[in-house]
């Protein structure tokens, strides 16, 4: 028996949906009991008031849901893939804003709690992350060509540009 997949998935990372699955599940696993029980590597939470890392993680969350929901609003806006590339929106200013938003989600929880156990463990998560749109990105590069290297050449990958004409 094989999974249904979705229309796109061929423009996915090979198994992308279990590492989005399986990765804040283990990275919460992680930060919980480092956090809460064990507190191996938080001693800096003693150096950084808590309302101070709770505004921080308030501010950094609620960044990260926007830039979900605007590349949401962008790349979804039918059930079918775009046969077009697709630079309008919020991927004007960034190649992976969903990926970015949920990446900030990690760094919102590090604010929370600096956990630097937690801190290695999004280090390695960022890297399955650059791997993913690495993949994704050379599919695109051969759906689109050369549309797609200049709009690379414009557009960051990782850090929004607010700032391209």
């Amino acid at each position: 028996m094989t999974a249904k997949r979705h229309e796109g998935h061929e423009r996915e990372a090979p198994n992308s949906h279990i590492y989005q699955t399986v990765l804040p599940i283990l990275f919460m696993l992680i930060w919980i009991l480092d956090t809460s029980i064990f507190r191996f590597s938080t001693f800096l939470n003693n150096h950084v008031h808590f309302l101070v890392r709770l505004v921080l993680f308030i501010i950094v969350f609620a960044i990260s849901i926007t830039f979900i929901q605007l590349s949401h609003r962008t790349l979804f806006k039918t059930h079918k893939p775009s046969d077009k590339l697709i630079t309008n929106g919020i991927l004007r200013y960034i190649r992976n804003p969903m990926y970015f938003g949920i990446l900030l989600i990690y760094v919102a929880f590090l604010c929370l709690s600096i956990s630097l156990i937690g801190i290695v463990m999004f280090i390695i998560i960022f890297l399955i992350y650059n791997w993913m749109v690495n993949f994704e990105e050379r599919i695109l590069e051969n759906m689109f060509g050369e549309e797609f290297k200049n709009y690379k050449k414009r557009v960051p990958k990782w850090i929004p540009n607010p700032f391209i004409q």
